[in-house]
C-alpha cells in the first residue's frame, strides 16, 4: 500500500498541474447544501462536518489548522513508542528520543520522586539576601529553563540583520497576558481565581499549610499584577520600532542601577556593548521594585515561578494542579494522555532529531518539488498583482517586487539539522534530561550573540502543522507537516491544491507586506523603502481590514481584535486573491467543468473553507481572541471572501445575503 502511496505521488508531481483521474479524485464532505453560501460561507462548506464533529476530551478543539498537529502527534508516538523499545547505539539520536520519552513515561519513578528535583532550588532560593544574590539566582535558572523576572533571547538586530543581538523583552508574569490582571468580566474572574488557586496548592504540595499558602499565592499575584502594569499590550507589541531600542550596556546600568546590567549580562554569560531591550518600561518597573518590595516576597515569588515551570515534570499532584488551572483558562475536559505529552516534550526538546525519524517515514522528497512549483507560481501572481494596484507608485512597486525576489524559501525540513551532542539523556531521569536539553538550548542561542545570523535556521520542527514568514531574514517557510491533506493531497485537483497549500503560500508571501513586514527591506533591516504618500495610502487602507474585522462577533459580545489580528487578515485578504490568480493560470482554473456538481471556481473557494475547518471549546476561543494575532477560523473564510469579488460570481452572492458588501466596500490591499 505504502509503495502505491508513493507511486501516486510521483505521478502526481511530474505531471505538476495535471488533473488526476476520476478515480482517485477527492471528495468534497461536510458541506451543509441547505446554509446559503452567501450567508455563511464557513458553515456552508463545513456545517455537516461543524455539526457532527465531537472535540475530543483531550483536547480544546478539532479539526484543521493547529489541531491537525494531534492526529500528527499520534504518528510521531508511533515513531517514539517504536524507538524507545528498541537497542539504540549510545549518543544516537534514536538513543536520545527514545530514552527521553521512556523517562518520562517512567511515571512510577516520576511519582516516587515527589518533588526531590526541585528541593535544591528551592533551598538555593531561601539562602537569598539581597537583590544581587537574588538577580544572580535569577540568571542560573534562566540557563535551564526556569524563566521569571527576566525575558531573554538572540536574533537579527533589526538595523543590521546580519548580525544576531541580545534581547531582553516583557516578563514577569503567570497568566496569558497583562490584560488577565485588570479585566474585570465573569469568566477573566474565574481564570484569575483559578490561577490563585493553582498556586496556592503548589505550596501545599511543597510543605507550606493552607493559610500560609493562600499568602504566599497573594504575595505572587500581588508582585506580577505590578509587574503586568509596565507590560505592553498584544496590540501595542506589533509596533516594529517602538519594540526596538538598541541601548548602551553602561548607560543601562546607570539608569537601572538595581538590575545593574553589567552583572546581569555576565551572569547570563552574554558578551555585548549594547542590547535590545524591547519593553524599556518594563524593566524601569522591575529595576524600582526589586528595590521596593522585601526579598522575602521576592523569594515567595521565585518559589511560585519555579514551581509553575516544573510542575509538570514531578509527581502526579502536581501534574493535576497545573490541569485544574488549565481547564478553566481553556476548557479541556481531561488530560492528554502521558504518551501524547511525552511527545510534545520530544519535540520541544529534541525536536529535530525527531525531525529526522519522522522525515524518512513520512516525508517525500518529491513534495518538496511540488511546492517549489507552487511557490513560483504564487510569487508571480504576487508580482503580478503589484504591477496593478492603482494606489502605489512605480518606484515603490519596484522596491516590492525586489523584496519579492529576494525571498528565502525553506520547504520540508532544514539543510542542516540541530546537534544535540551535548544534551545528556538517561532513561531513568526525565526532570535532569529536560534540563540537559534546556541548558543545551540556551547555549545554542547564547553562541549566537554577535555572530553572523545563520539563514539556513529554522524556527519550528519540521513535523508541525504551520507555515511562517520571518521578516528579519525574509523568508518564507513551510514545514513537511503542512505538506498533507487538507492543505496538500495527491489526489486532490488543482482547485483544492491552490485553495489549500496555494492559499498559504499566498497568506505567506503577504506577511513581507503587512502592517510589520512592510516596515523591512529586502534584506530584513527595518527602515523606509516607500514613498511618503504611498505609505499613507498603505496605512489608510490597513486601517480598513482593522474597522472591519472589529464589526466581528465572536462570542455573545466578545468580538475579533482587529488592531491586534491586522497582519493575519491583511495576508488571508490577499493570500486567497494570489492563490486564485495563481490557480487561474492553470488548465482547470481555465476551465468551467464540474466536478462533483461544482465548478472549479467553487471547488477552490470550498478548499479555503476546508483548511479552516476547526471546532473548539468556548473557553479556549476566549483565549484564543484575547492572546493570539489570527482571526478565528470562521472569520478566516467569510472576512477575506466577503472581499473578494470572484466569490461572488461563483456562488450568486447577492445584495440581502449576510455577507455581501457593495463593491466599493470591498477591500483590497495587495
Amino acid at each position: 500500500m505504502k509503495k502505491l502511496f508513493y507511486l501516486a505521488l510521483a505521478l502526481l508531481l511530474a505531471g505538476a498541474c495535471k488533473q488526476v483521474s476520476d478515480t482517485n479524485r477527492v471528495v468534497l464532505t461536510g458541506i451543509d447544501a441547505s446554509k446559503k453560501p452567501g450567508d455563511d460561507f464557513f458553515m456552508y462548506a463545513n456545517g455537516i462536518w461543524y455539526d457532527t464533529a465531537r472535540i475530543p476530551p483531550s483536547q480544546t478543539g478539532v479539526g484543521s489548522y493547529s489541531f491537525l498537529n494531534f492526529p500528527q502527534r499520534i504518528r510521531l508516538q508511533g515513531i517514539l513508542d517504536s524507538i524507545s523499545a528498541s537497542n539504540n547505539a549510545p549518543g544516537s539520536i534514536e538513543q536520545k528520543v527514545g530514552d527521553f520519552y521512556a523517562s518520562g513515561m517512567d511515571t512510577a519513578a516520576i511519582n516516587k520522586r515527589g518533588y526531590d528535583p526541585i528541593k535544591p532550588l528551592l533551598t538555593r532560593i531561601d539562602a537569598v539576601t539581597d537583590v544581587p544574590s537574588l538577580l544572580k539566582l535569577v540568571a542560573d535558572e534562566q540557563k535551564v529553563g526556569d524563566g521569571s523576572i527576566i525575558g531573554f533571547s538572540v536574533g537579527p538586530d533589526n538595523k543590521r540583520s546580519t548580525i544576531n543581538i541580545a534581547q531582553f523583552y516583557q516578563a514577569g508574569i503567570g497568566l496569558p497576558e497583562r490584560d488577565y490582571y485588570f479585566q474585570t468580566d465573569s469568566s477573566t474572574r474565574a481564570i484569575q481565581l483559578a490561577y490563585k488557586n493553582y498556586l496556592t496548592r503548589l505550596f501545599e504540595l511543597t510543605g507550606a499549610d493552607a493559610a500560609t499558602a493562600r499568602k504566599n499565592a497573594a504575595v505572587t499575584y500581588e508582585l506580577e499584577k505590578q509587574l503586568a502594569a509596565a507590560h505592553r499590550t498584544n496590540i501595542e507589541l506589533r509596533d516594529v520600532n517602538a519594540n526596538y531600542n538598541k541601548l548602551a550596556v553602561a548607560a543601562l546600568s546607570k539608569k537601572q542601577p538595581v538590575l545593574n546590567w553589567t552583572t546581569l549580562l555576565n551572569d547570563l554569560g552574554v558578551k555585548a556593548d549594547s542590547v535590545n531591550v524591547g519593553q524599556p518600561a518594563y524593566y524601569s518597573k522591575l529595576n524600582t521594585l526589586l528595590k521596593s518590595a522585601s526579598i522575602p516576597d521576592w523569594k515567595v515569588y521565585l518559589k511560585a515561578h519555579a514551581l509553575t515551570n516544573y510542575s509538570t515534570l514531578l509527581s502526579q499532584p502536581f501534574v493535576d494542579a497545573s490541569f485544574v488551572y488549565a481547564k478553566i483558562l481553556t476548557g479541556q475536559a481531561v488530560k492528554k494522555t502521558r504518551a501524547e505529552e511525552m511527545t510534545q516534550a520530544v519535540d520541544g526538546s529534541l525536536g529535530h532529531a525527531l525531525a529526522q525519524l519522522y522525515v524518512k517515514k513520512y516525508f517525500p522528497e518529491a513534495a518538496r518539488k511540488r511546492m517549489t512549483v507552487l511557490v513560483d507560481n504564487l510569487e508571480k501572481a504576487f508580482e503580478a498583482r503589484i504591477n496593478k494596484l492603482d494606489w502605489m507608485s512605480d518606484s515603490t512597486k519596484a522596491k516590492a517586487k525586489e523584496k519579492l525576489y529576494a525571498f528565502t524559501e525553506k520547504i520540508g525540513y532544514p539543510a542542516k539539522w540541530r546537534d544535540y551532542s551535548k544534551v545528556d539523556v538517561k532513561r531513568d531521569a526525565y526532570f535532569e534530561n529536560q534540563l540537559s536539553a534546556n541548558k543545551n538550548d540556551y547555549l545554542y542561542n547564547l553562541a549566537k550573540v554577535g555572530q553572523p545570523v545563520d539563514r539556513t535556521e529554522w524556527f519550528t520542527t519540521p513535523p508541525t502543522v504551520t507555515a511562517y514568514n520571518n521578516p528579519p531574514m525574509n523568508e518564507i517557510v513551510f514545514p513537511a507537516g503542512i505538506l498533507q491533506s487538507p492543505y496538500f493531497d495527491v489526489y486532490a485537483d488543482d482547485a483544492l491544491n491552490y485553495g489549500g497549500i496555494g492559499m498559504v503560500i499566498g497568506h505567506e508571501i503577504t506577511h513581507s507586506f503587512d502592517d510589520q513586514g512592510a516596515q523591512y527591506d529586502k534584506v530584513g533591516n527595518v527602515t523606509n523603502w516607500w514613498t511618503k504618500s504611498d505609505y499613507a495610502k498603505f496605512k489608510a487602507k490597513t486601517q480598513q481590514v482593522i474597522d472591519q474585522y472589529n464589526s466581528f462577533t465572536v462570542l455573545d459580545s466578545l468580538h475579533v481584535k482587529g488592531a491586534l489580528t491586522v497582519g493575519e487578515n491583511t495576508a488571508d485578504i490577499a493570500g486567497v486573491a494570489i492563490a486564485y490568480d495563481a490557480f487561474k493560470l492553470t488548465e482547470q482554473g481555465k476551465d468551467t467543468t464540474k466536478l462533483d456538481g461544482f465548478t472549479p471556481d467553487q471547488r477552490f473557494f470550498i478548499s479555503i473553507a476546508r483548511i479552516w475547518r476547526v471546532k473548539t471549546k468556548d473557553e479556549f476561543m476566549r483565549m484564543y481572541v484575547n492572546t493570539n494575532p489570527h482571526s478565528p477560523a470562521r472569520w478566516r473564510v467569510n472576512g477575506p471572501l466577503m472581499n473578494f469579488t470572484p466569490f461572488y460570481k461563483a456562488f450568486a452572492v447577492q445584495p440581502g445575503d449576510k455577507m455581501y458588501k457593495p463593491e466599493t466596500e470591498r477591500i483590497t490591499v495587495w
